[in-house]
């Protein structure tokens, strides 16, 4: 007998590698135990199972990512379910290891039907829906209609669907699902048993990434995580599809997840930075706020998002003023710095500056010029915000009690009284104790209607502004040492200190016309100017 060769075991087929399924995906709860953040509709589900009042339709409504779909699957596991030994009936814990458990988990269950009513909003589809609904399930307890994005169905859709919702075979379950529940009609809404799943705690997120991140092998900080669960806005969904691409981002080398690699991923704020910038704002350095600004917007912060980031830091702020308890996805120093802006800062500054923070994030949002717009707006924060409160200007206008200067060192103890004897002697006081500004403000726009040493009245007709007033009385308290009652009249007063200077020196250059040595030289030269001398040049008393 010829001898054979023995070449062994014939070649395998190398095992098709398994596709990467994104975190989202992946870490999907397949438990009722593993749907974070929905403990109420959990416990109201596990009540009616036990009790046996399953609604014969459910509307699940919230916002993205918080886990409508995902429920729905998992009402069609704990209503199918008949356990490991095949004898088990409805359970608020399913087994997962089922036929029925598995099939749906795998979207491969006959009787589970999942329809999208974004791509089948017509009547037609929803025609089929009742006319299949007449029928047994095949396999399984019931059958279960999920419909997501129901919203989206047409009039007649819905109006079609009415009667069979109202009245469903014994056999069939409804599972609606929506991020838009005021779209459905409210005819709708009266046949299902509705439950609105909330937003995920920004905490609750944070845990949930660090066990994924776990599970995968990853290390991350807990800033990062915090800054990725503040980014979800309560959505796991999104969450985890940032996580997913900041693991991406990681560096190769074993850095992990980092807090700057998040912030650089996703153009947020640095949040020291932030802090820095309010600092900057409320202490009135306009030249540091746009340069921080700037500095931001030069690592490719969004304008928008800076602004953003100042109207949470001011929020952050006055809830620690009314004694709300810390966030602790804060980190230490931040908490820090609010307790410290709390105690120093009043009410209505806070409220005033919240109010022109967020004119200014609406105002970046649709300007052509964001960064422009953005320090725009912060310059007009840091003009605005330290402005006494209106209605205490009013108060202490009404009074002749001047405000307190902001942030300024107490007044010294003012001289013995040395009030002007006029309105003149006024401006040279002001002027005198280094107040120039107010005293051109004065001499060129104060009519006075009458003057005694304590109390002035101006006219109406020409009224100054309430900054100037309240800057003079200021400066009349500290400089004489008593407070001087301002008020407007409705008469005209007399013409302003400016007025009568430039009414004198009209007066004197007309004289000087009328002589004849001057009139001679004019005559010869048509082009000349009178020019006063000097001396001339002084203040009317």
């Amino acid at each position: 007998m010829a001898d054979f060769l023995d070449l062994g075991e014939p070649p395998q087929p190398a095992a098709a590698a398994q596709p990467y399924r994104v975190l989202a995906r992946k870490y999907r709860p397949q438990t009722f135990g593993e749907l974070i953040g929905q403990g109420a509709m959990v416990r109201t589900l596990e009540n009616a199972i036990r009790r046996d009042r399953i609604a014969h339709a459910f509307l699940l409504t919230g916002v993205r990512g918080v886990g409508k779909t995902s429920t729905a699957r998992l009402i069609a596991k704990a209503l199918n379910c008949i356990g490991p030994d095949g004898q088990g009936g409805p359970t608020i814990d399913p087994c997962g290891v089922c036929e029925p458990c598995r099939a749906i988990a795998e979207g491969r269950h006959i009787d589970v039907i999942e329809m999208d009513a974004a791509s089948h909003t017509g009547v037609d589809d929803v025609r089929e829906i009742i006319d299949a609904s007449r029928y047994a399930a095949v396999s399984a307890r019931f059958k279960i209609y999920i419909v997501d994005e129901v919203h989206m169905l047409s009039k007649n859709a819905f109006n079609a669907l009415l009667k069979t919702l109202e009245e469903p075979p014994p056999h069939v379950k409804f599972l609606f699902a929506t991020t838009e529940v005021n779209k459905v009609p409210v005819t709708v809404l009266s046949r299902c048993q509705r439950f609105d799943l909330r937003r995920i705690p920004a905490d609750t997120l944070a845990e949930h990434f660090r066990m994924v991140a776990e599970a995968e092998d990853v290390t991350a900080e807990p800033e990062a995580l915090a800054l990725i669960a503040r980014a979800a806005e309560g959505s796991a969904r999104d969450g985890l599809s940032i996580l997913d691409q900041a693991i991406a981002h990681a560096d190769m080398a074993g850095g992990g997840v980092t807090a700057d690699a998040v912030r650089d991923m996703l153009g947020l704020s640095d949040r020291g930075a932030v802090r820095d910038l309010l600092a900057l704002i409320l202490s009135g350095d306009a030249p540091g706020a746009l340069t921080a600004i700037r500095r931001q917007y030069d690592l490719g912060v969004d304008p928008a998002g800076v602004m953003r980031a100042l109207l949470e830091a001011v929020h952050g702020v006055t809830q620690v003023k009314v004694g709300a308890q810390d966030d602790a996805s804060l980190p230490a120093e931040e908490r820090a710095a609010y307790r410290d802006w709390a105690g120093k800062l009043s009410f209505p500054l806070l409220h005033r500056l919240w109010q022109l923070l967020l004119k200014g994030h609406e105002e970046v949002g649709r300007a052509a010029l964001p960064v422009e717009t953005a320090e725009m707006a912060v310059l007009r924060a840091i003009h605005a915000s330290s402005l006494p409160d209106p209605g205490d200007l009013a108060r202490r206008l009404a009074t002749g009690v001047a405000p307190p200067a902001a942030a300024a060192p107490p007044p010294p103890a003012a001289p013995a009284d040395r009030s002007p004897a006029d309105f003149a002697g006024v401006i040279a006081l002001v002027e005198g104790a280094g107040h120039h500004a107010l005293g051109v403000r004065l001499k060129h726009g104060a009519r006075v209607v009458s003057y005694a040493p304590g109390e002035i009245v101006f006219s109406g007709s020409r009224p100054l502004s309430a900054d100037t007033l309240a800057e003079l009385a200021a400066a009349l308290r500290t400089a004489t040492g008593r407070t001087w009652q301002l008020s407007l009249s409705d008469a005209d007063g007399a013409p302003t200190i400016g007025e009568r200077e430039l009414a004198v020196l009209q007066a004197r250059h007309d004289d000087a016309r009328g002589h004849p040595v001057v009139a001679a030289a004019f005559d010869a030269f048509p082009e000349a100017e009178l020019i006063d001398p000097p001396a001339a040049k002084r203040s009317f008393t």
